[in-house]
């Protein structure tokens, strides 16, 4: 199990994940050609940004629009109980929602802010009633529809006026 720590990074490191962020299946070859360095090196450098853990993984991004699970919205959460045990339950119990893509405990007014994507508003009254309003300890939620995404990890957006 990896050590949660700081890893020190040069602008050579640095380069190699801006790269891979925006070209994931980059070849080493040209990975090394695009941050200056041979290819021995690049790819030294790349198996150990993956084996200290700075590298997580690598996967597609689907655009989720063409999937037809274009309705975000983010739901506050306030609960009965935020002592560890009802913390611990209220997170096991989130992360099994498919529709939840992100779940961020917070320090304000409410104590979690969800992501939830699906396919429309009936989708997500569903979601709501039947499996986010039935998750352990949850005394209330406020639901903010988004209009538009003007940027989103993964996503090009490009209908954004700017």
């Amino acid at each position: 199990m990896q050590e949660n720590r700081e890893v020190d990074l040069d602008r050579f490191d640095h380069a190699i994940l801006d790269t891979l962020a925006s070209d994931g299946r980059i070849s080493i070859t040209d990975l090394a050609g695009r941050i200056g360095l041979s290819k021995s090196p690049t790819q030294a450098r790349l198996r150990r940004l993956e084996a200290e853990g700075v590298i997580l993984g690598y996967r597609a991004l689907v655009d989720p629009l063409r999937l037809g699970r274009d309705h975000v919205a983010f739901v506050e959460i306030k609960l009965t109980d935020t002592r560890e045990a009802a913390l611990k339950a209220f997170n096991k119990a989130a992360i099994r929602i498919p529709e939840v893509e992100e779940c961020h405990m917070l320090a304000a007014h409410f104590d979690y802010l969800l992501k939830v994507r699906c396919r429309n508003m009936r989708d997500f009254r569903r979601v709501l009633g039947e499996a986010i309003s039935t998750l352990p300890y949850v005394a209330q939620s406020s639901t903010h529809v988004a209009m538009q995404a003007v940027k989103e990890e993964g996503q090009a957006v490009p209908d954004v006026v700017v």
